[in-house]
């Protein structure tokens, strides 16, 4: 696990007591561009004062939204970000490149507009890990990470549990509901998890005929690349 496992009350702090948070700016992707730059600038080190620019310029991004959200997922962010640095030196110029590019800097931006929609700490996390494995594979492109990040925050618990279930299945096999996790989930709250992971385009429901069978369901492509993208950032 990282480090940030609660809301980072220090940096927010921080922040408010050099009043840094009476910024009228208001949140656009224009102002976005060089924060890749922050990022690089702390992303090898642990001062305060740089991740305060940092966290500053994502606030610039997000003005008048939710503080300890923002500050959450600035840290959480950094926390990838720099455990991405650490496991892989072989690739840091390739990374600093990344870090760099308008594809970041929009990336950063559209995450700001989702952060606003949940409180949950966990779902945050998702979206900075969606974001630091984007730079890991070099897959930035705003419509199919904005998708993602949207999945993000509306996901439940749930909802990802059965996709890990999914991804961790054999993918030449379709998952029988019947059979699965029997005993472990009400089945018409697992139902509801396929509903939405369907909507997303992570699953597909197959229904057979009652004489053929139960529910199965079917794990798409891009299901399996967003669970990938959700992971932390190891070896």
């Amino acid at each position: 696990m990282g480090q940030f496992d609660t809301p980072t009350e220090a940096a927010l702090a921080r922040l408010k007591s050099e009043g840094l948070f009476s910024s009228p700016l208001a949140g656009n992707v224009e102002r976005a561009a060089g924060i890749g730059s922050y990022l690089l600038e702390v992303a090898g080190f642990t001062s305060a004062s740089g991740s305060t620019r940092f966290l500053f310029a994502l606030k610039n991004l997000a003005a008048n939204k939710d503080e300890a959200n923002l500050m959450y997922f600035g840290e959480a962010l950094l926390d990838d970000i720099r455990r991405l640095y650490r496991l892989h030196e072989e690739l840091r110029e390739q990374f600093d490149e990344r870090l760099e590019t308008p594809e970041f800097n929009v990336a950063v931006a559209n995450a700001t507009l989702h952060i606003t929609r949940t409180n949950v700490e966990s779902r945050l996390k998702r979206l900075a890990h969606l974001l630091a494995n984007g730079v890991k594979e070099n897959d930035l492109e705003p419509e199919s990470l904005d998708d993602m990040m949207r999945a993000a925050v509306e996901l439940s618990e749930l909802d990802i549990h059965l996709l890990k279930e999914l991804c961790e299945h054999n993918s030449n096999e379709p998952l029988d509901m019947n059979e699965s996790d029997k005993g472990r989930t009400d089945s018409a709250e697992r139902m509801g998890a396929v509903a939405k992971l369907q909507a997303v385009a992570f699953v597909q429901l197959r229904t057979p005929g009652t004489d053929l069978g139960a529910d199965i369901v079917v794990l798409l492509p891009r299901g399996k690349k967003f669970f990938e993208r959700l992971q932390e950032i190891t070896e």
